[in-house]
């Protein structure tokens, strides 16, 4: 079967710009590049991948887009621009002229403020994104589910948006509430897509089980489909917890009781509608 990772990152380490790679992730702390990830792909049976911005910067977004000229088996990059700037439109005309850029992603995730992407100037960024054909990224934790609810109210339907990581749920500590109230809410809106990556960092990176993703992953299956979930690796963030074919077993394990169209989605298809890839 075609599969597409529809998330992983590269990067040039430097410890000043990566300080959130910290020591507890030293497994990471090297570079990651095309080079690294291409046999790891091919191992896996995996036919493409999207990179995904690491670094807040446009200088990340036009690395990623070097790399992605230099590398067919990118087929997609996932980039970063100032979405509060006054001229949102100028810069999003800019990148629609590369067409391997399909999206943006803000790292919401670190944002002090809660409430940062209910700003009027952030969701008119964001608003911009679909006269240019460009995505977006959501890149949160938990607690920021409620303002994501309030944010999504501010779009078009025809805006594409995906949640990243499965909005990062506490499977550790095995928790699902108000998590999976917040994620059935969500997931009404059909222009909404839900990335199943990400998921062993957020689980005891030691002694993870297989069965510690079920609850989670079962409950995206029930309230987003099978036609709105995307594989993702998270590589080389997952790196901390698991090695790049455990990810792909434990979604394949999850999903084994599916039909073949339905496999087919999650694996491939869903990247490929929702990037334009």
């Amino acid at each position: 079967m075609k599969r597409i990772d529809s998330h992983q990152h590269f990067w040039n380490y430097n410890a000043v710009k990566d300080a959130w790679i910290t020591d507890d992730m030293a497994a990471i702390q090297h570079d990651f590049l095309p080079t690294d990830l291409e046999g790891l792909l091919q191992a896996n049976e995996v036919d493409a991948c999207v990179a995904v911005q690491a670094d807040q910067s446009e200088q990340e977004t036009n690395f990623l887009l070097n790399l992605a000229k230099q590398f067919s088996f990118i087929k997609g990059v996932v980039g970063w621009v100032d979405l509060k700037t006054a001229h949102i439109e100028e810069r999003l005309a800019h990148y629609s002229l590369f067409p391997k850029l399909k999206g943006f992603r803000h790292i919401l995730q670190g944002e002090p403020d809660p409430h940062f992407m209910l700003s009027p100037s952030f969701i008119r960024g964001v608003a911009a994104l679909h006269k240019f054909g460009f995505s977006y990224d959501i890149l949160v934790k938990p607690k920021q589910l409620p303002a994501v609810i309030k944010f999504l109210t501010h779009f078009d339907s025809e805006q594409r948006f995906v949640i990243d990581h499965l909005a990062k749920p506490y499977i550790a500590a095995k928790k699902t509430e108000p998590w999976a109230t917040e994620m059935a809410l969500l997931a009404r809106h059909n222009n909404l897509y839900c990335k199943l990556s990400g998921m062993v960092t957020e689980a005891n990176w030691k002694h993870w089980k297989m069965d510690d993703f079920s609850f989670y992953i079962n409950h995206l299956l029930d309230t987003f489909g099978p036609s709105r979930l995307m594989f993702g690796s998270d590589w080389p963030v997952c790196l901390v917890a698991a090695q790049y074919e455990q990810v792909v077993s434990l979604l394949d394990k999850h999903l084994g009781s599916l039909t073949l169209a339905e496999q087919e989605a999650i694996w491939y298809k869903n990247a490929e509608e929702f990037y334009r890839l």
